[in-house]
């Protein structure tokens, strides 16, 4: 039974409990830039049956998305969601408004650590909502290893010629930098950071796709074209054995990158009052139990999350488990040292 089936009950509960509980009435219209699963219907239509305010999301593939989307301007987009390596520029751009937490009914809930991120704050000011977190895992099908995989060295073995998948996003740069056991990997060096370069141009041959889509590498691994790649951990593999397609996740010894997305305001939307409503629906048990139940994802409210999942899918999803997060090596801004990364892996792709 998959999380997204084991959660349906949780679900449809807060649904009913956000709409005995509605606001006045907004009417607007909410245009998100953000990920697969994030403005799945289960959790959006009663939120717009519950305030007026319609919403319509357009999905990204990676965190390096965002600015440039945000930055052809036009008032495109209300709100968006990037993970915490990714949001200083945003900021630093202006392309987003501080948050104003007063108007968040359960923002003391959330986690301290996601609260006070430095991904979110910036000169005594709130610039995210978080939402969501979860590890860059690896999974693999059992029935084409004698032996699992546990080391990242996997990628390089010459039996998987043409049968590794790769995230098309610069944390590729994190996985090839741990290789070469650069285990510092939010402040790599230039030196260091060409060496990630080589070792992904070394394991190039075994690259069948760079994948930007939870449904692209769904997809690879369904057709059998794949059976090795880093994932979104619990969202691709319960899509997975929703088609019968055996899949095992695991941490790599070399660990993993973890990640936590946020909601941010678009600088200058005229749909404020929609955009704080949404803000606190996906706070409340209907976002979290929503977005958990579609992308198998630990949430940020573990509050709500209590109050909407089992006791067992609370443990499952580590919501009681700060070591599992502390062991993540969770993403952080690199600064003025995003180009280098994002050069490297442009050239890596260019190969």
């Amino acid at each position: 039974m998959t999380i997204k089936t084991r959660l349906a009950g949780g679900v449809a509960s807060a649904a009913l409990a956000l709409g005995a509980a509605a606001p006045a009435m907004a009417e607007g219209e909410l245009n998100l830039l953000t990920w697969e699963g994030y403005a799945d219907p289960s959790f959006i239509a009663p939120f717009e049956e519950a305030t007026g305010c319609t919403v319509s999301a357009t999905y990204v593939g990676s965190n390096d998305d965002f600015a440039p989307r945000l930055a052809a301007g036009g008032g495109v987009f209300d709100l968006v969601s990037p993970s915490s390596d990714s949001t200083a520029p945003l900021i630093t751009a202006g392309f987003v408004d501080p948050i104003d937490t007063s108007r968040l009914d359960r923002w003391d809930e959330l986690y301290e650590r996601f609260r006070t991120s430095e991904g979110i704050n910036s000169d005594g000011q709130v610039y995210g909502v978080p939402y969501a977190w979860g590890a860059i895992a690896f999974m693999y099908k059992p029935d084409a290893f004698e032996t699992p995989p546990r080391s990242l060295d996997a990628l390089m073995d010459p039996a998987l010629e043409g049968k590794v998948a790769l995230w098309d996003d610069k944390s590729a740069i994190y996985v090839a930098a741990r290789m070469n056991g650069d285990m510092d990997i939010y402040n790599l060096s230039d030196e260091q950071i060409a060496a990630a370069q080589e070792t992904l141009g070394e394991m190039r041959s075994n690259v069948r796709k760079y994948w930007s889509s939870a449904g692209e590498l769904v997809d690879l691994f369904a057709s059998g074209e794949v059976v090795l790649s880093n994932t979104w951990a619990g969202y691709q593999s319960a899509l997975l054995a929703e088609q019968g397609i055996e899949v095992v996740e695991f941490i790599p010894e070399e660990n993993a990158e973890g990640w936590m997305d946020s909601w941010m305001v678009v600088s200058g939307t005229p749909n404020e009052d929609c955009a704080y409503q949404f803000l606190n629906m996906a706070i409340s048990e209907a976002g979290q139990c929503g977005v958990a139940s579609v992308n198998g994802y630990s949430v940020a409210n573990p509050v709500a999350a209590r109050e909407c999942m089992t006791p067992e899918q609370f443990e499952a999803l580590h919501q009681d488990d700060p070591a599992y997060l502390d062991s993540l090596l969770l993403w952080e801004n690199l600064g003025p040292r995003l180009g280098a990364y994002t050069n490297a892996w442009n050239a890596v792709k260019s190969q």
